[in-house]
């Protein structure tokens, strides 16, 4: 996590330098005027979601955005693909026409965005990916991709999951079964990874066993079935990981009508406050951890990068090795409390 210690000093320093023009006026300027490029104009940015509708974690993750494009002084003009890549494509193109000065992706497929990224490379305009990555192919041409390390923050999550295990079951071998976004996308890949290489981290842990993975398109109507489906077919299930708190309402209902949810432990991922409260008002229910990953902030930062990017600022200064992973936390019964904060969602 060191890169991740650089890059929060970093951009503290790139904030901190652009709240000097950004403070006095709504986003603008002391003297009026807002952020700019290196040509003195305005900096308009674009941001290409993957998706919006039914989930408040995008939302949270636009919401960031806008705000700290209003305190910087920067236009952003977003647009929502609705889960279509070629449409993704396309709003990428139409936002280049429209001449923006840097490009904010959240890529819903990271090889199907291609046209996107080769688009931003011919019209030379900096790119930059947040939450969800692009292939190894396509990344070298992005100038910063922002994000959980999500690998390292799910090892968290099933390591915590593994001792909570310990502590119910003893050595007694447990069934699990991971609950994804979609098969082969890479969010759902590296959460799968990291959860599994956590889980196997921590020593004298019950033996497991997984059943196949299943994936609930990241929401709570789409996991219902599959978790339902899941829980019948298996009444003895002990592991549940949610590889998303947006989808733990339809998760939870599916375990609840198979009948299983007071026996099962669950595991989360996000960071949502209302999953927080809910660990806080029952201590003993089925949730028992949840892994942040703050899509404000990613928002806030992707906007940041953009900016810097825009007036020129070099990749090494601002984003070393073209990634920044942002910080988190892990909540638990025993410390939701002080990781819970009622103004946020996230």
């Amino acid at each position: 996590m060191m890169r991740a210690t650089t890059g929060i000093a970093t951009v503290a320093a790139l904030t901190a330098s652009l709240a000097l023009t950004a403070c006095g006026s709504e986003g603008g300027t002391t003297d009026g005027t807002t952020a700019s490029g290196a040509d003195g104009e305005s900096i308009t940015i674009g941001f290409s979601q993957r998706r919006l509708a039914g989930s408040d974690w995008w939302a949270t993750l636009l919401q960031g955005a806008e705000d700290k494009a209003a305190e910087l002084g920067a236009e952003i003009i977003v647009t929502d693909a609705g889960g279509d890549t070629v449409k993704q494509n396309s709003d990428v193109q139409t936002l280049l026409t429209r001449g923006v000065d840097a490009i904010i992706l959240n890529p819903h497929d990271p090889t199907g965005v291609a046209g996107a990224v080769t688009s931003t490379v011919r019209d030379d305009v900096p790119l930059v990916v947040v939450n969800g990555s692009l292939s190894d192919e396509l990344a070298p041409h992005q100038f910063c991709y922002v994000a959980e390390d999500q690998v390292a923050v799910a090892a968290r999550l099933g390591a915590a999951i593994a001792e909570k295990a310990t502590e119910r079951w003893g050595d007694r071998p447990v069934t699990a079964v991971v609950i994804g976004g979609y098969s082969g996308e890479t969010i759902t890949n590296l959460r799968h990874k990291g959860v599994i290489e956590g889980y196997e981290s921590v020593e004298d842990a019950p033996e497991i066993t997984y059943l196949p993975i299943r994936y609930g398109e990241w929401l709570p109507d789409r996991a219902l079935t599959p978790m339902r489906d899941v829980a019948t077919a298996n009444p003895d299930i002990d592991i549940v990981f949610s590889l998303s708190d947006v989808m733990l309402p339809g998760i939870e209902r599916g375990l609840q009508d198979a009948g299983v949810l007071d026996q099962v432990l669950i595991g989360t991922y996000d960071g949502q406050m209302a999953v927080l409260r809910k660990m806080m008002e029952n201590p003993d229910g089925p949730v028992q951890v949840n892994a942040s990953n703050e899509p404000y902030k990613q928002g806030e930062t992707a906007v940041e990068m953009a900016v810097a990017a825009a007036r020129g600022e070099s990749q090494e200064e601002v984003c070393p090795g073209g990634e920044f992973f942002i910080e988190t936390f892990l909540a638990t019964p025993e410390n939701a409390e002080e990781h819970h904060d009622p103004h946020r969602q996230f």
